[in-house]
């Protein structure tokens, strides 16, 4: 089992510190994303950001009061990307259809005496924000939660090591993606320095050495481009109307994240349904055909329900995990 002894919290003291410190002046474009400001920590210790919480009110898929304005934050595809897709898109998806199995952790709690259902959520739900302010792409919090995911069904973790193991996913995750990966310490700053450089370190050893460095997972974020690259080759929808799905069946897809009986799907299902969802939400007059995905028509249902589910539960939440453009928008629906 993973265990660790915390140090103890100093949020005070942590406070001091940064007050103390100068910050050194720097041009604005000098600024890379690691050398942004860590986040603030409250005195209880804990992040100021809003995690998703769950309301249960009746479900929202109803008529959406208005249409998304072509001012909205989601710009025309790059001619080259849509050449690309032509030229890789379809042996790509092949490809990397065929890995969901190998990648994909079936129960990940079976063989956890102390981390709950909900105990995940929470974990999820917190680093849903945390990628955010660091300006992570939404690929790195997919890898990230299939890296814990994929973890926890190798090795028992104990519930004080679970946060830790959190952000060291998180922290193996945008080392693969993004340019500028966080630094060590403000991912120990996130845990109020509740643990050292060390711990992280040496569970990030134990991570890559239980999972064999096998780390390139498809995620929903993959499939979601997909579909949509399809849709506008196919002229099934054009680039805004398709980048505009995109945008909230990907805010949809965070909620699912961190809602345990959704591990049961696969990434790419999760991703065609999550597009025929937001299709339904935004009324487009040209949903995707959510048979391209080749899954069966009750495989598809039994899936567009439970999302249908989740985000009527999640309704005052999905605001939060949208682009400010999208969210203010489109969420405008009959009760």
């Amino acid at each position: 089992m993973v265990t660790t002894r915390p140090a103890q919290a100093c949020p005070e003291a942590l406070a001091r510190r940064r007050r103390s410190t100068p910050a050194k002046r720097q041009r604005p474009e000098d600024v890379t994303p690691e050398d942004r400001a860590e986040p603030q920590v409250s005195g209880d210790g804990g992040l100021q950001l809003r995690a998703p919480v769950k309301k249960s009110k009746a479900p929202p898929v109803g008529r959406v009061a208005g249409r998304l304005s072509s001012s909205g934050a989601c710009p025309p595809m790059h001619p080259l990307e849509l050449q690309t897709f032509r030229d890789y898109g379809h042996s790509w998806y092949r490809f990397r259809k065929e890995l969901e199995g190998r990648f994909h952790p079936l129960d990940p709690l079976a063989r956890q005496p102390q981390v709950t259902a909900e105990a995940r959520c929470k974990l999820i739900s917190w680093l849903i924000p945390v990628h955010k302010h660091f300006g992570f792409s939404f690929e790195s919090l997919c890898l990230a939660v299939n890296t814990l995911d994929r973890f926890l069904t190798t090795t028992p973790v104990a519930a004080d090591c679970f946060q830790l193991l959190g952000v060291t996913t998180l922290f193996i995750a945008c080392k693969q993606v993004e340019v500028h990966p966080p630094k060590v310490k403000q991912l120990l700053a996130l845990c109020c320095d509740t643990f050292s450089r060390q711990q992280l370190c040496n569970l990030e050893c134990i991570i890559l050495n239980k999972l064999h460095f096998s780390l390139a997972a498809p995620t929903i974020n993959f499939f979601l481009e997909h579909f949509t690259y399809m849709r506008v080759e196919a002229c099934e929808a054009d680039a805004w109307e398709a980048n505009n799905a995109r945008a909230l069946a990907k805010g949809v897809a965070e909620l699912s994240l961190a809602d345990y009986a959704f591990n049961k799907y696969v990434p790419s299902l999760l991703a065609v349904c999550c597009l025929g969802l937001a299709d339904q939400m935004l009324h487009h007059e040209k949903p995707l055909n959510l048979h391209l995905s080749d899954y069966s028509e009750e495989i598809l249902q039994d899936c567009l329900d439970k999302l249908h589910l989740l985000v009527s539960l999640n309704e005052d939440s999905l605001p939060l995990v949208l682009p400010p453009e999208i969210s203010e928008q489109c969420l405008y629906v009959d009760k």
